[in-house]
Formats: structure tokens, C-alpha cells, sequence
């Protein structure tokens, strides 16, 4: 008998992609979907979850910031009969003053955290905070690939998780009935401030590199000049409020207590990602 496969969505995204080869590399069958991934998915588009969830066993679910779409989804996946979910939420949720939540993105979050628990399958909470991928393949990748990485973050640091590590928790619950009911808070084993994040990466390039920090009200301006909406440029610099304030500096203990092992630190995450190539100019 054929095993059923594992439902990832989000397939193409920093954990998505990470969960998919780690299945993989473990023989198990995948379905990776995503909007232009092998299985088309898109969650704006509800005529392609059927064809998504028809035959899974399991679903990672990476929605979209600022929808109530978790919910309905969750209920097509108990008509096809799926038995676990594993959501990627983010941490802060509980925390109202974490930030600025104009366009109702932690309403959302909590929305769909609620959709899962109360769906009647197994389920599981991730909830990284912020990625360490986010200066190699995210946010600030291209500020690093100019040589300055320019924000109003001030001297504020966070305890930035490795994306392999986020996904091999996802893989654990995914897997594995012992993760049922667990929220699962991910953060790295200590705060790295922007400024040594830098450093970090500089020394592990090879390549000269800093931070600048600029106030909300320069970084606004410097956007506004590359041509990004004044709306626009405003909500970018509310995302870094929580950065800006140290409210991500404490560490959580959720690798240790999913996969029994420390998280990979930040400079562990800055020498893989040198040794494979990342900020490689040319």
C-alpha cells in the first residue's frame, strides 16, 4: 500500500522549501505546493486546495500575514480526512503590545492558531521568531549585498532562528504523534544585536559590511526616495519596531524541547551559509 503523502504549503518559502528536503532526504512522500510549486496551490484561490489535500495524511500549513483563510482550509482538510496539522504562527502573538497591528495580522494569527486547535485533528504550533535567513535570502539580503545594512533598529538585538532548524521541528511534528497539543516557541540560544549580526556575517564573507542605524524617521525618507509608497515605507518600519525595542531578545526553549538538542547559533548559521556560497558578490 502506498504511503499518503505530506502536504506542504508555502513549498518555495524559507521553512517550506527546508521541510520538503528534509522529508525527502527521510524517503518520505511529499506534496509540495505552492502557487508555482509541483502541486499548484494558491490560498487566494480555494478551487486548488481540493486537489492539494486529496490523499494527505498530514499538512504544514504557512499562510498568508493579515487572512482569515486557515480556518475554512482547516475544515476541507477534515473532510479529506487529513489527521495532523502542524501551522506556522510566529511569536508575539500573545503579547498585544508587540507591535503596531493596523492591518490585523496578529488578529489573523491568533484566528487560524485557534482554527487548528479546535479542528479535532492532531495538531501542532510552530512559532519562530525572527529568521536568521532574513540577511541571505529575506528582508535584508540586499542591503547586505550593497555593504550596509541600513535601519532604525537602534541597538536593539533579537535571538534569530536558523530556518533548518524551524524545519526540522516542523519534520518532528509532522512525523511524529509525541508533538500533538505542543506550541513550540523557536528562537536561537541568545540575542545577536544588529551591529553583530554584521560583524558576523562580514567576518564569515570574507567581505566588508555594516550597520547603520538611521532613525524611523531617515529610513522612511530613504524609501520614499527609492520610490516606495509613504504607506508603504511606514508599515516596513513598524515591522522593525519589535527588533527596534529589544522585544525579541529573550530566547525560547522550543528546540530544545522538540528535537532534545541546543539551536544552531547565529554564527553557525553565517559559516554554513558563506561555505554554500551565500553573499557572494559576482
Amino acid at each position: 500500500m502506498t504511503e499518503q503523502p505530506i502536504l506542504v504549503t508555502g513549498a518555495t518559502g524559507k521553512s517550506g522549501r527546508r521541510v520538503v528536503r528534509q522529508l525527502r532526504a527521510s524517503g518520505l512522500p511529499v506534496r509540495a505546493a505552492a502557487r508555482n510549486g509541483e502541486q499548484v496551490f494558491d490560498w487566494t484561490d480555494s478551487g486548488t486546495w481540493d486537489a492539494a489535500l486529496e490523499g494527505t495524511q498530514s499538512v504544514y500549513i504557512v499562510q498568508i500575514d493579515g487572512t482569515k483563510l486557515v480556518r475554512p482550509f482547516v475544515e476541507r482538510a477534515i473532510h479529506h480526512g487529513v489527521r495532523r496539522l502542524v501551522l506556522a504562527s510566529g511569536r508575539g502573538i500573545d503579547n498585544p503590545d508587540y507591535v503596531r497591528d493596523e492591518d490585523g495580522v496578529l488578529e489573523a494569527i491568533q484566528d487560524s492558531e485557534a482554527a487548528v486547535r479546535e479542528s479535532g485533528l492532531k495538531w501542532t504550533i510552530s512559532r519562530p521568531g525572527w529568521f536568521a535567513q532574513n540577511f541571505s535570502e529575506g528582508f535584508f539580503v540586499e542591503a547586505i549585498a550593497s555593504g550596509q545594512l541600513r535601519l532604525p533598529g537602534g541597538d536593539g538585538a533579537a535571538s534569530f532562528i536558523d530556518a533548518e532548524d524551524i524545519a526540522e521541528v516542523v519534520v518532528a511534528a509532522l512525523t511524529d504523534d509525541r508533538h500533538a497539543g505542543a506550541v513550540y516557541e523557536l528562537s536561537g540560544p541568545k540575542a545577536v544585536s544588529l551591529d553583530e549580526a554584521v560583524a558576523t556575517i562580514s567576518a564569515a564573507a570574507g567581505r566588508d559590511i555594516e550597520y547603520v542605524p538611521l532613525t524611523v524617521d531617515e529610513y522612511v525618507a530613504e524609501l520614499v526616495q527609492q520610490g516606495v509608497a509613504r504607506a508603504e515605507a511606514e508599515v516596513f518600519a513598524d515591522v522593525l519596531e519589535p527588533l527596534r525595542a529589544g522585544t525579541d531578545e529573550y530566547v525560547s526553549d522550543g528546540v530544545w524541547r522538540a528535537l532534545g538538542r541546543p539551536p544552531r547559533s547565529f554564527a553557525e548559521f553565517a559559516s554554513a551559509t558563506a561555505a554554500e556560497g551565500g553573499w557572494r558578490l559576482g
